[in-house]
């Protein structure tokens, strides 16, 4: 196993020549595996390595807690024709890179200690893969070829901002507050123990491997900031998260444009995607680093990517803050505040939007909050995107993630799910499924944690007849044959329910109306938020494509019997179509 980025080895992975691999059903992928013409074509599915299956142990708790529970490759690839059938085109891992082997609250893989080796409590036999390394590599990339096998693309979890908690502070802290001086740091032993002797990892001796930071690049002091806790209000690029210890990654060489950590860690990266064919990476904590890094990692990756044959390697990054001009501008896409000629990432995770959509579905806010939000990133994006239809290329939408305390899902109210995943497949931005929502997973409480379940615990953990199972797959089919969702143009739409005063619904348990235009072709998605009252309502349409007196189809309903729409009729100075929807009915019409 390679212990230095400059290691021949690392250059031959990184190479990577074409291979076919061949399974013993008769199945051929090829590698490097090509990839997607668009991403939009496909949705996400984010699951939690630790958290998802284990097929041969069940979980180690059964109330909530940070401790590792067993989910494994082996897991994941078991459940690679159910992740399929339900319609995924796309896995996202949780970090799969190697975390100290003292470190047990486990349940995530953000805490790493060698960036160029996959963490053997993955694997199947974790005590075989922590004696032979490259057991875990092989586990891992069969995972990743068996996922292509299946037409899957398979996203990795990445840090840039931090490794691990490797070291202490003095006065033998775990964290200690922001300093503009540095601390004297005491290195972590082989078991987790602060050395009080270990201030200075370049000046041990004979350092084990399960000590320290690795590859061994990274190990100087003064590739660490060693300052403390972040400090947001004044400092916003610079210092440890909690307890990780942050990378000193705008460290330049004086009088010289050379940035060594930055370097190191786009080459570690480079290496990962062609040792395990990666097809995208999404960044952690990406709003921490400097929005220079963010770009020049971007184009670095994907001019590697392409190099190697990968010609639309995905990265997207998560960016907590809401829209900006400035905030999108610096990390995403085509670079506009500073002219360094870089294109960024390709997305941010989209946290606005999910912010909204969440309260206005859970009757908290009303849909004209999310209606004039859109407008507002649409004058937002004007000097980043090339179009209005381009927008959603940039970002990845979702309701749930591992960053909250509670899911979405109310087993009380499961159409209100219902509603929240198909305004997903339908709004623009790549959509991202967190595990176990289609099986109703419904974790709430003060931590974290709750939301981190074990699903292969639950009853019937992997049902293909769960009703949100089934709902996700039908809406993907309703996705897949109309382009108008995944490529349009988006308009939220005004509505009335006398036909004669128009406006976004402007109270709480409103209707959310918005279209998807492409070329001649419109598609309009309304849903009811009310969770007690039938809505009986006019939505305005595009003046130029529907002629009067033209019908509707419901492609899609979220109800069993549901009530056809009125042909499309003149309101006043707008035409429309007037829909009937039962409480938390969501309707898909074209």
């Amino acid at each position: 196993m390679p212990r230095s980025l400059f290691d021949l080895s690392v250059d031959k992975v990184m190479k990577a020549e074409p291979v076919t691999i061949s399974f013993p059903d008769g199945r051929k992928v090829h590698s490097p595996f090509p990839s997607p013409a668009d991403w939009r074509d496909h949705w996400i599915y984010f699951l939690l390595v630790d958290r998802f299956n284990n097929p041969d142990a069940m979980p180690k708790y059964s109330e909530p807690c940070g401790l590792y529970q067993g989910g494994n490759f082996s897991g994941i690839k078991a459940k690679l024709p159910y992740l399929k059938k339900l319609g995924a085109g796309a896995l996202w891992l949780s970090p799969v890179l190697k975390n100290p082997e003292w470190y047990k609250n486990f349940w995530g893989g953000y805490v790493i200690s060698d960036f160029l080796t996959i963490e053997p409590r993955y694997c199947k036999d974790p005590q075989a893969a922590r004696n032979d390394p490259e057991l875990a590599d092989r586990e891992f990339r069969e995972l990743v070829d068996e996922a292509h096998a299946y037409g899957l693309y398979v996203i990795m979890d990445i840090v840039l901002n931090h490794a691990g908690d490797l070291f202490n502070y003095e006065g033998m802290r775990d964290a200690a507050p922001w300093s503009d001086k540095e601390y004297t740091i005491y290195w972590r032993d082989q078991n987790g123990t602060a050395r009080g002797d270990w201030t200075d990892i370049g000046l041990i001796n004979n350092l084990p491997y399960e000590a320290g930071v690795w590859p061994l690049e990274f190990q100087r002091n003064d590739f660490f900031r060693r300052k403390g806790t972040k400090d947001n209000s004044n400092k916003p690029y610079q210092g440890d998260f909690y307890t990780l210890k942050e990378l000193v990654t705008d460290y330049k060489i004086q009088d010289k444009p050379v940035f060594p950590v930055r370097d190191l860690l786009i080459r570690a990266y480079q290496y990962l995607i062609g040792k395990f064919d990666i097809d995208g990476y999404r960044i952690d904590t990406l709003q921490y680093i400097e929005p220079e890094f963010a770009r020049v990692f971007g184009n670095a990756i994907r001019e590697y990517a392409l190099s190697i044959g990968k010609k639309n390697f995905f990265t997207f990054g998560e960016i907590w803050q809401d829209d900006e001009e400035s905030k999108i501008a610096e990390f995403v896409g085509r670079n506009t505040v500073d002219d360094d000629h870089l294109v960024g990432v390709d997305a941010a995770i989209d946290f606005p939007v999910r912010k909204r959509l969440v309260n206005i579905i859970k009757g908290f806010m009303p849909p004209s909050a999310l209606a004039d939000h859109y407008d507002y990133r649409r004058k937002v994006l004007k000097s980043v995107v090339s179009s209005h239809g381009e927008a959603g290329r940039y970002y990845v939408t979702f309701i749930d993630n591992h960053d909250l305390n509670e899911r979405f899902h109310n087993p009380l109210y499961p159409e209100q799910t219902k509603m929240a995943i198909a305004m997903l497949m339908a709004l623009q931005g790549i959509p991202c499924i967190y595990y176990g929502t289609e099986q109703g997973l419904s974790g709430n409480g003060n931590t974290r944690e709750y939301v981190r379940e074990a699903l292969w615990g639950i009853h019937h953990a992997f049902s293909e007849n769960h009703e949100i199972y089934r709902h996700i797959q039908a809406l993907t089919k309703i996705r897949n044959e109309n382009p108008e969702l995944r490529y349009g143009r988006q308009y939220f739409r005004p509505c009335s329910g006398n036909g004669v005063d128009f406006g976004y619904s402007e109270y709480n348990g409103g209707v959310i109306a918005f279209s998807r235009i492409l070329n001649n072709a419109e598609v309009l998605v309304v849903g009811n938020t009310n969770v007690n009252t039938r809505q009986k309502i006019y939505i305005a349409v595009d003046m130029n494509l529907h002629p009067l007196n033209k019908e509707w189809k419901i492609m899609y309903s979220s109800h069993n019997q549901p009530e056809k729409p009125e042909t499309t009729s003149l309101q006043g100075p707008f035409k429309c179509v007037r829909v009937s929807l039962s409480p938390m009915e969501v309707q898909i019409l074209k």
